[in-house]
């Protein structure tokens, strides 16, 4: 839902965005020039030795390692957890050559050496609690035989306790402990009973931390989902969550400020092969790549994934989407019968914003952690968060991956509506796109288990062609609020603003007037391009559009 705020957002940006936004002309075989950009790559060392780009990132290292000692953040997937944990694991390994030249360089004077313990638990996403043990494991066996320690046994739990204390005795210097991407085997599983014998197997896991407080000199944690501390976390009562702390907003992904220090050349190289400006390379990436919010009142990052992947590619693409979409977020988004239609300027509470996963009561908590949604504003007089989608990358693939639970047909029948409902809307021609869509609908067989398991209602319908038109990547925003209410759909295109209202076994007659009544079309009238007025009424016994009115306002 939209503000007033919103409203201007709106007459800012109001243009039709194409999937091809960009087409290469006479230069399309340029390459960008060979700098080694760091795509997937997760290893801090690798990097420093083998001349990647590297954001500098080491002055947050050095904030945390004097200041806390039990540390958790929480940030998106490919979103530099892995690279953070590594350029820890390094730090504490003193391996002071890797950060020559880098802010921690001239900020570090002893560089001493501890015993670290590095578990990576992205390799544990196995579904089962026996194999999730047996990679555990292996990587102790690793970490003893890299120490020259004794096997401590199968027991994983007794195992890592035994290790800790051992190293703590045979080197005189407290133990490290880094675990990346700790959620990863509970998230894995799809089935709630054996999801929860993974918790129970995590918890006893990490159940030793508290008991060894003496023996450890620093404990950091990463993860996509916050779990509560009541349930895999329940010993360690001082872990301090530094995900949402405006001091440490932007250590993991790109700001705006780095990108014009780190890029300047790539993004030349961009222009070049595009044959535009810099200035509009740049105004592209943000749309697509910026807009992460971390905490209340911070600057926005880039996705680092999608930023590398571009620069290296030197071409724009939906990068972070083609890597997967958790299953744990498609269940709790049928779960909760996620209504794609509000999700775009929801509103929650502090608690509810930061709720744990595990104690949850609607899909929001979950959407903004796994970075599906961010931070718009934050209201201090009632405590309320406003999200919303942070770019263009993550809204088209939101509504790719949602896409299959409200509408479903064969794949080709779907891409031929896409095209046709997008030549249509291309050329404003607003009766060809809903025939279109109309005679896209009425094939659609009723399925059960999906998302649209609601065909009753005007919200069904609303949804529905909101994710069609998301979808085409057309800009597209559903219950847009204005002073006397909220139209159903507002498309703009580069050329004119269409305004929807929806009716079900209604009138169309009766939207128009309402739209008329209600003031929807006047806030953008005075802009200058042509404002249009669409009433549509769909029918529950056809399911689909039965038929729709159109006026110019």
């Amino acid at each position: 839902m939209l503000n007033s705020v919103g409203i201007k957002q709106i007459r800012r940006k109001g243009w039709l965005y194409l999937n091809v936004f960009f087409r290469c002309r006479p230069n399309e075989g340029r390459v960008c020039k060979m700098i080694k950009y760091p795509v997937g790559i997760q290893s801090f060392e690798k990097i420093r030795k083998e001349n990647y780009l590297y954001i500098d990132k080491t002055g947050y290292i050095y904030d945390l390692v004097r200041n806390y000692q039990y540390v958790f953040l929480s940030r998106p997937r490919r979103f530099g957890k892995s690279l953070l944990t590594s350029t820890l694991e390094c730090y504490f390994r003193g391996k002071k050559d890797l950060f020559s030249g880098l802010a921690i360089g001239s900020l570090e004077t002893e560089w001493n050496q501890y015993p670290v313990l590095h578990f990576s638990l992205d390799t544990a996403a196995l579904g089962t609690c026996e194999d999730t043990e047996d990679e555990i494991g292996l990587q102790l066996s690793e970490m003893e035989h890299e120490y020259g320690m004794p096997d401590g046994g199968r027991n994983i739990t007794v195992r890592f306790q035994k290790l800790v204390v051992g190293l703590f005795n045979k080197t005189g210097r407290q133990v490290v402990v880094l675990i990346d991407e700790y959620d990863v085997p509970v998230l894995s599983v799809r089935d709630d009973e054996r999801r929860e014998d993974m918790r129970a197997l995590m918890k006893s896991f990490y159940s030793p931390i508290k008991r060894l407080d003496r023996y450890l000199r620093f404990v950091f944690i990463t993860g996509i989902t916050k779990f509560s501390q009541l349930s895999i976390f329940s010993q360690i009562n001082n872990l301090e969550a530094i995900s949402m702390d405006p001091s440490f907003a932007t250590i993991c992904g790109i700001t705006e400020a780095e990108l014009e220090k780190h890029f300047s050349e790539g993004i030349s190289a961009m222009a070049e092969k595009f044959n535009i400006t810099s200035s509009d390379i740049l105004d592209r990436l943000r749309k697509k790549y910026d807009g992460y919010h971390f905490a209340q009142g911070s600057s926005g990052v880039y996705n680092p994934f999608s930023l590398l992947s571009s620069m290296k590619k030197c071409s724009f693409a939906n990068y972070w989407f083609e890597t997967g979409t958790p299953h744990f977020l498609i269940s709790q988004l049928k779960k909760f019968h996620t209504d794609i239609t509000q999700i775009d300027g929801s509103q929650a509470d502090a608690r509810e914003f930061d709720a744990p996963t595990d104690d949850m009561h609607s899909i929001l908590p979950l959407l903004y952690q796994s970075g599906y949604l961010t931070i718009k504003d934050y209201d201090r007089s009632s405590l309320m968060y406003t999200l919303g989608y942070p770019n263009e990358e993550v809204k088209l693939g939101l509504t790719e991956v949602l896409i299959p639970y409200y509408v479903w047909s064969d794949i080709n029948q779907s891409d031929h509506a896409c095209w046709a409902i997008s030549n249509a809307l291309i050329c404003d021609d607003i009766d060809k796109a809903l025939k279109a869509a109309q005679k896209y609908f009425s094939s659609i067989p009723y399925q059960e288990g999906t998302l649209r398991d609601a065909p009753s209602t005007e919200g069904h319908f609303t949804a529905m062609l909101y994710v069609m038109f998301s979808f085409l990547n057309k800009f597209v925003y559903s219950q847009v609020r204005v002073a006397k209410g909220r139209m159903d759909i507002l498309v703009m295109t580069s050329k004119t603003v269409f305004v929807m209202e929806l009716k079900l076994n209604g009138s169309v007659d009766e939207a128009l007037r309402q739209i008329d009544d209600r003031s929807y079309s006047i806030p953008w009238q005075s802009e200058g391009r042509r404002v249009v007025k669409v009433g549509i009424n769909f029918s529950t016994k056809e399911r689909t559009i039965e038929k729709w009115k159109s006026a110019e306002a």
